[in-house]
């Protein structure tokens, strides 16, 4: 019995030896497939003339801002404008009841009329009695006192035409004007209630929008490059404001005459037509100014540009369609555009599209660019 069962398990083992050698050939001959090609978009960098820039955050000032006060005691009795109006110089805005004002003009030319009748008479008088004075038919000391008397009613016409003056000043503040163009605030005393002349709070405030200052600090590292390109020729700087697509357009109006040794910084200030009221006094705005140019700058799509724990990488395409992951410097992006400063040569291939796909020494599949 037991010479029998030993050929049977023989013939097992051989089967089983046999069964391991054929699914290591099978596995071998079915190994894993390699990954698809990740498909991506790729441009090459190119050499341009690309702007050198200094950019900072600015705040956008009103060049001229005025309290409007009253000059006279009284009743406020109308405002002409409304919260947040745009008004012109010389536009009516407050009426002060004049009655008050227009009663001291009247008496002011009550006692100048009154004064005139006196010099009148002072003069009749002394022409009247030079005559009998040369006569000899009135003494020198009374001739004295006419002419003296003639004197002081002239001076008392002038101090009236002082007084009239005054009182014609004062009835003309009673109707209050914009002292400028630009754009009133909220009102912030109302007609019915009682002013006084130069009080603490104003009527309304006006801010001077067109134009418009915006202020700014530069590194002082700066500072040489900035005078040079200012004196080539007006300086040019762009305001971006959140919002709106197309950045504005101003020209650098003032450089501080001392670097501010507290932050290393130097002021600067961009005057801006503003005609479209883009600048808000008190707003937050990015600046930007175009110091120089970098005549042969390397530049690629911003948008190829990745960052990652090391830093700014791109992937490079080789002529054998694998990519490589490599470390680059950005200088700066101008439009939408990086104007890499170390890490990669003009001419050479990156990709600007399926990056996420991309892995380093992996190939990948060329694609045309869309649109």
């Amino acid at each position: 019995m037991d010479g029998w069962q030993f050929p049977q398990r023989a013939a097992k083992l051989a089967g089983t030896v046999l069964a391991c050698g054929l699914a290591a050939a099978c596995s071998r001959d079915h190994a894993p497939p390699q990954p698809a090609p990740a498909p991506v978009v790729v441009v090459a960098a190119a050499t341009r003339d690309m702007p050198v820039l200094a950019n900072a955050p600015g705040n956008v000032e009103a060049i001229n801002s005025v309290a409007v006060k009253s000059l006279v005691d009284g009743q406020l009795l109308e405002s002409f404008v409304k919260d947040g109006a745009d008004v012109s110089a010389g536009q009516l805005l407050f009426r002060i009841d004049p009655r008050p004002a227009q009663a001291a003009l009247q008496q002011a030319l009550a006692q100048q009329a009154k004064d005139q009748a006196t010099l009148a008479q002072a003069r009749s008088q002394v022409k009247r009695y030079e005559d009998l004075a040369a006569k000899g038919y009135l003494s020198a000391d009374q001739m004295e006192q006419y002419r003296t008397n003639l004197e002081a009613a002239r001076a008392s016409v002038k101090v009236d035409e002082a007084n009239v003056a005054a009182a014609r000043v004062a009835l003309s503040y009673t109707d209050i004007h914009a002292p400028l163009a630009g754009r009133i605030g909220r009102i912030l005393i109302q007609p019915g209630n009682v002013v006084k002349a130069n009080d603490t709070n104003p009527l309304v405030t006006i801010n001077q929008i067109e134009p418009i200052y915006v202020n700014f600090s530069l590194p002082s590292a700066l500072l040489g490059r900035v005078q040079a390109a200012q004196k080539a020729a007006p300086l040019i700087a762009r305001a971006s404001v959140v919002g709106i697509d197309e950045p504005v357009e101003g020209k650098v109006a003032f450089i501080d005459n001392a670097v501010d040794t507290s932050t290393g910084t130097v002021r600067l200030r961009a005057e801006f037509p503003n005609t479209g009221h883009v600048l808000w006094p008190g707003q937050l705005v990015g600046v930007s100014l175009t110091i120089g140019h970098d005549p042969d700058a390397i530049v690629v799509p911003a948008r190829a540009v990745q960052n990652g724990p090391d830093g700014a990488y791109v992937f490079v395409v080789h002529s054998d369609q694998t990519a490589e992951q490599r470390s680059v410097g950005v200088a700066r992006v101008v439009a939408g555009e990086a104007v890499i400063e170390r890490g990669l040569a003009a001419g050479e291939t990156v990709v600007v599209d399926g990056q996420s796909r991309v892995e380093d020494k992996a190939a990948v599949k060329v694609m045309p660019a869309s649109g």
